[in-house]
Order: C-alpha cells, then sequence, then structure tokens
C-alpha cells in the first residue's frame, strides 16, 4: 500500500469522495423524500469520506492481517476525523453541518457511538471488499492518463473549495446579521410595547390631576366668591340697619345727614359685592389657566410618545428591509449549502438558520 504514488493517492482520494457522495445523498434522500446534493461541496464529492478512506487505509494496513483490530483501528481513527471536521467547521463556519444531538450516546453533536460503529463495518468493507477492485483499476492506468485525470479533477475541486469555503463563512457573516437585527427587533417591539403603555399611564395620570385641580379649585372660588358675597351682604344690611336707627333717633335736621350716611353704607356695600365679583372672576380666570397648562402637558405628552413609536416603526421597517434583502440575495453556493445539509443547525443561529433554509426552498419552487 505504501508503494503507491502520489498521484494513485489521490486518485483513491476522489474516488471515495465520491462514493461517499452516492452513498450520503441517497441515504439522505430517501430520508427526505426529494433528491438532495449532499455535501459542503457543489461537486459529487465528500472529502470527509476520502479523507476517511484514506485514513482507513493507512491505520488499518500494520493489522490487516487481523479483522477485528481492523474494525477497532477504523473506529477510532474515523470518530477522530469526524469530531475534529466537525468541531473545526463548526469554529469557522458557526454551523454544525452535522448533528448527532438527537443519537443516544452522542458527544457534544459530533460523533455518537451508532455513527462510530458503521466507521468499523465500513472500514472492513473497504479493506476486504471495495478497496481491492478499485486499487486493481487505479493501477491499470498509465501514469500521463492518471496525471492528466487527477489533475483536472484536483482544478475543479479546488476551485470548488474554495468557492464553498467563501460561501460558507459568507453564510456565517448573513447569519450573525441576521440574528443582531432579529435581536434588535425584538428589543424595539419591547420597547414599543412599553413605551405605549407608559404614554398612556401618563396620559390618564394627567388627566386625572386636571380633573382634580379644575375641581378643587371651581369648588375654592365658589366657597369664596359666596363668602365674599354674604359677607358683603351682611355688612350692607348692618350699615342699612344702623343709617335707618340712628336717623329714627336723631331730630329733623339730622335727617339729611342718616341719609347719606345711609347712601354710603350702600356704596360700601355696592363696592364690596363688585370685589367678590372680581376675586371670584380671578379665581376662574386661574382656574381656566391651569386647566390649559395641564391639557398642553397632557397634549406634549401624548406627541412624544407618539412620535417615539413612529421613529421605532421606521427602524422596524428598515431592519424588515435589510433582512428580507439578506435572506433573498443568497447565492448558488449559499443556497446549495443550505439545501445540500439539512440537518445543519446552530445554537446561535438557530432561528435566522431555519428562516433561512426555508426561504432556500420556497425560491427553488419557484
Amino acid at each position: 500500500m505504501y508503494e503507491y504514488t502520489w498521484y494513485q493517492w489521490l486518485c483513491f482520494f476522489y474516488l471515495y469522495c465520491f462514493f461517499g457522495w452516492i452513498f450520503e445523498s441517497s441515504y439522505v434522500s430517501l430520508k427526505e423524500k426529494r433528491l438532495v446534493n449532499r455535501g459542503f461541496l457543489r461537486l459529487p464529492m465528500l472529502p470527509l469520506y476520502g479523507t476517511g478512506a484514506v485514513m482507513m487505509l493507512w491505520v488499518s494496513l500494520p493489522v490487516q492481517d487481523n479483522l477485528l483490530f481492523v474494525y477497532l483501528s477504523g473506529v477510532a481513527a474515523a470518530t477522530a476525523l469526524e469530531y475534529v471536521t466537525g468541531w473545526g467547521m463548526e469554529r469557522l463556519f458557526k454551523v454544525k453541518y452535522w448533528d448527532y444531538s438527537s443519537q443516544k450516546f452522542n458527544l457534544n453533536g459530533y460523533i455518537c457511538l451508532t455513527s462510530s460503529i458503521a466507521w468499523g463495518f465500513l472500514t472492513l468493507f473497504l479493506t476486504e471488499v471495495i478497496h481491492k477492485p478499485i486499487e486493481h483499476w487505479v493501477l491499470g492506468l498509465s501514469e500521463q492518463t492518471a496525471i492528466i485525470v487527477v489533475s483536472a479533477v484536483t482544478l475543479c475541486f479546488v476551485y470548488d473549495t474554495v468557492q464553498s469555503v467563501r460561501a460558507a463563512l459568507s453564510l456565517a457573516k448573513v447569519l450573525d446579521a441576521m440574528t443582531r437585527m432579529r435581536t434588535e427587533l425584538e428589543d424595539i417591539q419591547v420597547q414599543m410595547a412599553l413605551l405605549r403603555d407608559e404614554t398612556g399611564q401618563r396620559l390618564e395620570d394627567v388627566k386625572e390631576e386636571a380633573a382634580q385641580k379644575l375641581e378643587s379649585v371651581r369648588t375654592e372660588a365658589a366657597t369664596v366668591a359666596g363668602w365674599l358675597v354674604g359677607e358683603a351682604a351682611e355688612r350692607a344690611a348692618s350699615l342699612r340697619d344702623g343709617a335707618v336707627e340712628r336717623a329714627s333717633s336723631l331730630k329733623d335736621g339730622a335727617a339729611e345727614r342718616a341719609a347719606s350716611l345711609r347712601d354710603g353704607a350702600v356704596e360700601q356695600a355696592a363696592f364690596l359685592k363688585d370685589e367678590a365679583l372680581f376675586c371670584a372672576q380671578q379665581f376662574k380666570t386661574g382656574t381656566a389657566k391651569k386647566a390649559m397648562r395641564l391639557k398642553d402637558e397632557a397634549m406634549l405628552c401624548k406627541d412624544t410618545g407618539e412620535e417615539r413609536i413612529r421613529e421605532l416603526s421606521r427602524r422596524v421597517a428598515e431592519l424588515a428591509r435589510k433582512r428580507q434583502h439578506l435572506a433573498l440575495h443568497m447565492d448558488f453556493y449559499r443556497k446549495g449549502i443550505l439545501r445540500g445539509n439539512p440537518t445543519a443547525s446552530s445554537v446561535r443561529f438557530g432561528a435566522a438558520l431555519k428562516e433561512l433554509r426555508q426561504i432556500a426552498e420556497k425560491r427553488k419552487r419557484k
């Protein structure tokens, strides 16, 4: 096995990438009940399977005469590769492209016992059944033919890998942006709800306060005015009575003086009445001004709250347009990543990932 040339190893790698793609796409398509181009790349290749197959061949070589050790070496090597690859891709692209969290005996969703057992049997199947005819076919190729084929596939593979990595990084940025916008939208909605409640409560408080003050001032004005008018009437009556009594006790020469005192009393009573009316009017004017001031304060509070709500509504519309733009403007590679990895998940960007996947599926049906 160590006698393979570099281009023969690449042949094995690409062939097993292709066979892995056939296996995964068939399995997921049957599970999803639709055709699924499985994998990270757009080419019909799954590098994880190619890398795993080459690794299985290497690690099983020292124990190739013992099937149990071949099985165990395949389990260990493939499980380690799957975990490292899954962990690295999630750290780099912020998305878990396969997730075994729903399986029993899984480790962080990257690996699980069922998958590891399957890797061991696949190693046996690979080393004892699959690899022998493939080895025979690859070794039968001429050097020139093998190099030409490997070179052409390598160019396509490298280009596809670069584009897929760029798309995955771009997708991670889109998911991050959509998640931040979603969080901001939720915060704005909470602010708008609180602002509406606060504005309504404040208006009610101002109205209640205005009504209480208005009623208090009216009552006070009526009381003072009534007291002044009553006092003026009592004083005028007292003066008139005093003038009449004094006039009757005086002789005819003093009648003229009594009449003068009576007229003075009437004038003073009229003055007191006018003063009472003036005070009552002043109270009414003050009451009207206070009521108007409270009304203006209530309207200012209402206008301020409505303006803030309109401002927040404009921000909501702007964020909605940006999220829609990000969701709809997905290139071929990003849409392919979403469709080809239906089980992909993300703890941080789960909601955004689900939304993008739904949009990609709707656009596909159209």
